[in-house]
C-alpha cells in the first residue's frame, strides 16, 4: 500500500467518527442536551440488540476468539498493574487513576473504529473486545472502587443477558427467524452512532481545571496498553491479524463510563472527568499514529 492510499484509508477511518462527535458537540453547545435517557436506552436495548445480533449470526464462533479475549484481558489488567506504582509519584489515589487507565472506550470509539479500519467482517471482533472490557469493568472495576460490591448483580445487566443468549444461540447453531432478525439488527444498528453522539455531547463538559493530569493520562492510557500488548505478542505470541486488532484496542482512551462510576462512588469525579474527556480529545492525534503502524 503506497503512502497516499494509506493516509486516505486512515482519514476515511477517523473522519466519520470525529465528524459525528463534532456534530454532537456543536449541537450540545447551541442546545444543551441531556443524554441520560438516550444512554440508558442504548445500554439497555440497542447495545444488547447489537451484541445478540452479532453473536447469534451463523458466522460467529466464540472459539475463534479465545486467544484475542485472553490477550485483551491481559491488556486491561496489565495496564492497571503498570500504572499503579506511578500513582504515588503523581500524588493521586490509585482508585482515581487506575480504573480509567484500564477500562478503555471500546464501545463508543472501539467498535466503529475497528469496523471502519478493517471492514464489516471485523464487527464480531469489535463486539468481543467490547464485551471483554465491559465485563471486566463491571466486575474488577467495581471491586476496585468498592470491595463490597455484589458482583452477582452483573448477571442482571441487559448486555450480559444478551451475551449469554447469544452464546447459547451460537453454540447450539440455532437460527433467528427472519422477521425477528431484521428487527434486532435494526435496533443494533442504532447503538454505534448513538454512542458516538453521546460522546460528543459529553465533550461539552470538559473540565480543564485538572488539565495537567488529563494530559498525562492522555499519554499514559494508550502507552500502558500498547506496552502490555507488545509484551504479550513477543512473549506469548499471536497471529499478526489479531495483534493488529489488539493494538487498536490497547490504544483507545478511557471509557466515559469511568466518570459515571467515579461519580456513583464519589471517587474524585472531577479529576476522573478531566482524565476521561481530555484523553478522548487527545486520542484524535494518537489513534491515527497507531493506525498508520497497523495498516
Amino acid at each position: 500500500m503506497d503512502t497516499s492510499t494509506l493516509f486516505l484509508q486512515i482519514f476515511n477511518t477517523v473522519f466519520p467518527l470525529a465528524s459525528i462527535v463534532l456534530v454532537a458537540f456543536l449541537y450540545a453547545r447551541v442546545r444543551p442536551t441531556d443524554m441520560t435517557v438516550a444512554n440508558r436506552i442504548n445500554i439497555s436495548v440497542f447495545c444488547p440488540a447489537l451484541i445478540f445480533s452479532v453473536m447469534a449470526s451463523k458466522d460467529f464462533h466464540i472459539a475463534q476468539y479465545v486467544d484475542l479475549i485472553i490477550a485483551a484481558t491481559v491488556v486491561v489488567l496489565g495496564s492497571g498493574l503498570l500504572v499503579w506504582p506511578l500513582c504515588k509519584w503523581l500524588k493521586i489515589s490509585p482508585k482515581t487513576l487506575v480504573p480509567p487507565m484500564m477500562f478503555n472506550n471500546s464501545g463508543n470509539l472501539g467498535i466503529p473504529l475497528i469496523v471502519l479500519a478493517f471492514g464489516e467482517s471485523a464487527l464480531p471482533i469489535a463486539v468481543v473486545l467490547f464485551l471483554t472490557e465491559n465485563l471486566l469493568h463491571f466486575t474488577v472495576g467495581m471491586y476496585l472502587l468498592n470491595p463490597k460490591t455484589n458482583l452477582l448483580n452483573v448477571l442482571k445487566m441487559p448486555m450480559i443477558i444478551a451475551t449469554i443468549l447469544g452464546l447459547v444461540w451460537s453454540l447450539q447453531g440455532w437460527t433467528v427467524i427472519p422477521a425477528v432478525k431484521v428487527s434486532v439488527d435494526m435496533m443494533g444498528q442504532i447503538a454505534i452512532p448513538l454512542m458516538l453522539f453521546a460522546l460528543g455531547v459529553r465533550m461539552t463538559n470538559v473540565d480543564f481545571s485538572e488539565w495537567k493530569l488529563g494530559v498525562i493520562s492522555g499519554f499514559l492510557c494508550p502507552l500502558s496498553g500498547l506496552i502490555i500488548a507488545a509484551i504479550w505478542y513477543y512473549v506469548v505470541g499471536m497471529s499478526p491479524e489479531n495483534f493488529a486488532y489488539l493494538l487498536i484496542f490497547a490504544c483507545l482512551p478511557p471509557a466515559v463510563l469511568n466518570y459515571m462510576v467515579a461519580e456513583l462512588y464519589q471517587q474524585e469525579p472531577h479529576k476522573v472527568a478531566s482524565i476521561v474527556l481530555i484523553s478522548n480529545l487527545m486520542s484524535v492525534g494518537i489513534i491515527p499514529c497507531v493506525l498508520f503502524y497497523v495498516l
